[in-house]
């Protein structure tokens, strides 16, 4: 089999959307970029080099318009952030941000996480590893698209450091039931909540316009902790 023929059939755990990007967004990426953007290369991130200094290392998958990731940088300076975001739109909103407010702890790569994570992440590396609304992927014949997968989450243990925290959310249930189940049953893991299924909404964790709006509609949300313990 050819690596094309490979390529074609790997399962994607995301839709390219053709949302269209504003002005502004797209500013953002013609002038940030070279500030805030990484590429894959055949080399692993140094974060001393990319921060200009040794601080924590967390990694958000998926962040969306960047709202949440935007914030957690900036009430917590003395961290440094990476993002991973397959959307256009989503990546021009947060560098617009982080230039807005002169924030330097965030850099964003705008490709597939998987990729990220295998090329760029460094084993043992990473502090925290974020995982908020991923698609949950409804229908049962698309369930193989989800994003957490047994295989998935072993290639998450591989990144964090002993203790680091690998932290999910989402806002449907049978897809925060079938988390559990993938976690409860990985190997080197350790659930942090006290009754052995999801924790309270955790503070660190902003609440997006989106979160309160299904609030308001009585909709939940389930956290989930898990620590890396070998």
């Amino acid at each position: 089999m050819t690596d094309k023929a490979l390529h074609l059939r790997t399962i994607k755990s995301f839709v390219i959307r053709a949302g269209r990007m504003t002005h502004g967004q797209q500013l953002a990426i013609a002038t940030g970029w070279k500030n805030y953007g990484l590429e894959l290369t055949e080399h692993k991130l140094d974060y001393e080099q990319i921060f200009k200094r040794d601080a924590p290392i967390t990694l958000e998958i998926g962040f969306g318009m960047g709202q949440s990731l935007f914030t957690m940088a900036r009430t917590t300076p003395e961290h440094d952030f990476i993002g991973v975001e397959v959307h256009k739109p989503g990546v021009g909103a947060l560098i617009s941000l982080l230039q807005e407010n002169q924030l330097n702890n965030v850099r964003v790569f705008n490709c597939d996480a998987i990729d990220v994570l295998k090329q760029a992440i460094p084993n043992n590396s990473l502090n925290k590893v974020l995982l908020f609304f991923p698609d949950p992927w409804h229908k049962a014949r698309h369930h193989k698209r989800r994003i957490v997968q047994a295989e998935f989450v072993q290639l998450v243990r591989s990144k964090l450091k002993i203790d680091g925290i690998f932290h999910m959310a989402t806002d449907w249930q049978p897809y925060a039931k079938y988390m559990l189940e993938v976690m409860q049953i990985a190997q080197g893991y350790q659930n942090l909540a006290v009754d052995n299924h999801y924790i309270p909404r955790p503070q660190e964790r902003p609440k997006t316009k989106f979160e309160a709006r299904g609030e308001k509609l009585g909709h939940g949300v389930w956290d989930l902790k898990f620590k890396r313990i070998n």
